[in-house]
């Protein structure tokens, strides 16, 4: 046990010597670990919203159990992954899977009622710490709530949101930062330059990395290759046999997204993208990366009956399948999100496409300060990724955008280019400095276990 405790106290806080402001919080009277000390257990209440939010979750999950020197239980919401590292998730994920401004409107109802479900089930368990996993909307909402609920401030548990929201993007974001510190004990950030802001604008943060990073770590340690590499490389050649895609089709993969609101725009846009295509590239095939949420599945299958080239749809749980299937693509075609980063990671040249209510499109347009959407672009300051956005999101823009990706072999090795500046920029030292210890979700949970208020 003791070694255990140690241990856990030890494990690096963030990749570039951050551990000392770790130590900082450790220095207060009602830490994490010494509630769980009391009780004998550590209580975690973790909510997840989305897809990327299920995976970053599972495995902050699996690192709280594996550093933690008392047994951990959870609680809360989450996805399939959640579920592997031991969540009994409230409700599916998917009924509180839902972006946008406007189109929020017609589930209101169902998200008051499962938020009013998801304070009482979090007052019932009497966490130590409560977790949310972006979807700042829901996640926000529900630690206010807490926060009001529990009368005295001794014994409301300590509030982590992991995964700033975008306040870099908005114009005024960054003033706004300082409200959050009403209802938020401490931020987890997962780009470089938001935790110093944070903590200018009274907000305590730390950065604990990219999840991407890890996923690199991971993939690259699967190979047991003594040097890592920022672009991963699947194994193409054998995904095409297992699907029978012959070895000179022209494969594009799509990625219509993860919440079923967003595939059921997206997708009829990449259709017709794809019938045009189709006459442009001999045995033109499309490898679709279905999120893990039934509506979504059964959407897509439905959708892809009436098309005229061959599809094969992938599960999007295993992450060396969704490697595989990249390298087995010839380009993607991707609805803004987090798997931009995935297409970087594993190098291969794409477009990114976003549509949304009209409303939220023209909130977006006026009080964004960026030029761009997606995070490779924004990070570069360049558009390195082509963007087809908004009103301009049409077939036939996507189709002439895709055409030029794949056979101009220029404007390819220029991303491909661009991947390798992102990764640096997240992790300046390299991928050697990742390890199992020191590794984002290793990070993230040293500080939720080191975490503490003063009385």
């Amino acid at each position: 046990m003791r070694r255990a405790s140690v241990r856990a106290v030890a494990v690096t806080a963030s990749f570039w010597q951050r551990s000392a402001k770790a130590r900082d919080l450790s220095t207060c009277s009602r830490r994490v670990l010494d509630m769980a000390s009391r009780d004998g257990e550590l209580r975690v209440f973790i909510v997840a919203g989305e897809v990327s939010g299920d995976s970053i979750a599972s495995r902050l999950m699996a690192s709280i159990k594996k550093i933690s020197p008392y047994p951990v239980r959870f609680s809360g919401v989450g996805g399939a992954l959640m579920y592997h590292e031991g969540l009994q998730s409230l409700f599916p994920m998917e009924d509180i899977s839902v972006m946008g401004i406007f189109e929020l409107l017609p589930y209101l109802n169902k998200i008051r009622i499962k938020l009013k479900e998801t304070i009482e089930a979090a007052l019932l368990f009497q966490p130590h710490v409560v977790v949310t996993v972006d979807s700042k909307g829901f996640s926000f909402r529900l630690l206010k709530h807490l926060k009001v609920r529990h009368t005295k401030e001794d014994q409301c548990p300590i509030c982590v949101h992991y995964v700033a929201p975008s306040f870099w993007a908005w114009k005024g974001g960054e003033r706004r930062l300082g409200k959050l510190s009403e209802f938020v004990d401490h931020l987890l950030c997962i780009l470089p330059f938001e935790e110093e802001i944070c903590r200018l604008n009274g907000l305590a943060a730390s950065y604990v990395g990219h999840p991407l990073l890890e996923d690199a770590f991971c993939l690259n340690k699967e190979l047991d290759s003594p040097s890592y590499n920022w672009r991963f490389q699947g194994n193409g050649d054998a995904f095409r046999q297992q699907h029978g895609i012959p070895p000179g089709n022209t494969v594009i993969t799509l990625l219509p997204g993860s919440r079923l609101q967003e595939v059921k725009r997206m997708l009829p846009i990449f259709s017709q993208t794809m019938e045009l295509l189709n006459g442009s590239f001999t045995g033109l095939s499309a490898i679709i990366l279905v999120a893990p949420q039934q509506h979504v599945a059964s959407h897509i299958e439905r959708v892809i009956r009436s098309w005229s080239l061959s599809a094969t749809l992938i599960p999007g749980v295993s992450l060396q399948q969704r490697y595989d299937a990249f390298s087995a693509s010839s380009a993607a075609l991707c609805t803004s999100g987090s798997a931009v980063m995935e297409l970087q990671l594993a190098g291969l040249p794409s477009v990114v496409a976003y549509r949304a209510h009209f409303l939220t499109e023209w909130l977006i347009q006026h009080r964004t300060k960026l030029q761009f959407i997606s995070l490779p672009n924004i990070l570069l300051d360049s558009e390195a990724i082509p963007e087809v956005l908004f009103r301009s999101c049409t077939y036939k823009n996507l189709a002439a955008t895709l055409s030029k990706i794949i056979l101009d072999e220029d404007a390819r090795v220029k991303q491909i280019d661009a991947a390798e500046r992102v990764f640096r920029l997240l992790c300046p030292q390299g991928l050697h400095s990742i390890t199992d210890n020191c590794c984002p979700s290793m990070n993230a949970a040293s500080v939720i276990l080191n975490l503490g208020k003063k009385k």
